[in-house]
């Protein structure tokens, strides 16, 4: 068994004070960057992971996932635009030690980290080159891009668990929502 950690999307404009903030976005960015602190200095009791991976919102003309009006279910406002601010990760995540970093959106709504590449590879089949065969999800949100990466890494074949400690959604009910999903779907939502 080789596990790696995916980090979701822990980026400014999903934090406080970005475009689209995700309430506790700060704080989630903050506890992922101490994991990944104790994982990358090797600390005692530090998670054991094979690898580490993240993914990003990377939009440069999304068409209708962008709206003017957005109804905050399949339409939001401008995010994670290329070239701003935004789309960086948090400064709370430092340091960043990813192995690879996958960009998904640029021209279409991407919610699944598996709808990113990264230097032309698949999310899917850079773990499989890597030996993976079983993932730890976290970041941002729960109840979007969280779910969609989540759900599809079991469609992939992973074992997945989601560390709901290290999440935050949207909103209450759709967060509920989206954990019986992945619950009911096979994700181990610790």
């Amino acid at each position: 068994m080789k596990r790696a950690l995916i980090v979701v999307d822990v980026q400014n404009d999903f934090c406080e004070g970005g475009s689209l903030p995700v309430a506790g976005g700060a704080r989630v960015a903050h506890d992922i960057g101490e994991v990944l602190h104790r994982w990358s200095s090797r600390a005692l009791g530090a998670p054991d992971y094979a690898h580490v991976v993240a993914t990003k919102d990377h939009h440069v003309a999304p068409g209708d996932h962008w709206a003017e009006e957005p109804d905050f279910a399949e339409s939001w406002p401008v995010h994670c635009k290329v070239g701003t601010d935004g789309e960086g990760f948090h400064p709370n995540l430092d340091p960043q030690p990813f192995e690879a970093i996958f960009l998904k959106g640029e021209h279409a709504a991407a919610y699944s980290g598996f709808e990113g590449v990264a230097d032309g590879v698949g999310l899917a089949d850079w773990l499989r080159r890597h030996g993976v065969t079983d993932v730890d999800v976290c970041g941002l949100a729960t109840d979007y891009c969280v779910r969609a990466t989540a759900l599809d890494a079991v469609r992939e074949g992973f074992t997945v668990r989601v560390l709901t400690r290290l999440c935050a959604g949207v909103a209450e009910p759709t967060t509920h929502a989206a954990l019986a999903e992945m619950a009911g779907a096979g994700v181990d939502v610790a």
